[in-house]
């Protein structure tokens, strides 16, 4: 059974620093293109960064270039988030998903045509002093 698990949210000062995780299992993990997305409080769900099946491409979104890092170890089932210099608009629930995308090695990091099939139930990460 298919099924994607995060953990690694909490409360974390302004500035610093976390690791998200995603732990998948019940799917060949080198078919699938994975995702970060993020929901803030009375506002839409927004596709934060991605990586492709075999972990060659990376996108982010304008919001956290330069300040979050995805990576994946497929052999382990596990895709990483790290972030950075977090800011309090950063603060939300944080959803891992799944593409199937086998060919190109490429990945999108938004939701487009509702591309990601499968999610898991979302960790909170609230930045706050």
């Amino acid at each position: 059974q298919l099924q994607l698990v995060e953990s690694g949210g909490g409360l974390v000062q302004p500035g610093g620093s976390t690791r998200l995780s995603c732990a998948i299992s019940g799917i060949p993990l080198d078919y699938y293109a994975i995702g970060w997305f993020r929901q803030a409080p009375g506002q839409e769900r927004e596709g934060v960064s991605c990586i492709s099946s075999k972990g060659s491409r990376e996108g982010y979104s304008d919001s956290v270039k330069g300040r979050f890092t995805i990576s994946r170890d497929n052999a382990e089932n596990m895709v990483f988030l790290e972030m950075m210099s977090l800011k309090p608009e950063d603060t939300g629930v944080y959803y891992c998903a799944a593409e199937w995308r086998p060919y190109p090695d490429t990945c999108v990091v938004e939701n487009t045509n509702g591309r990601y099939w499968y999610w898991g139930q979302g960790t909170q990460v609230t930045v706050s002093s």
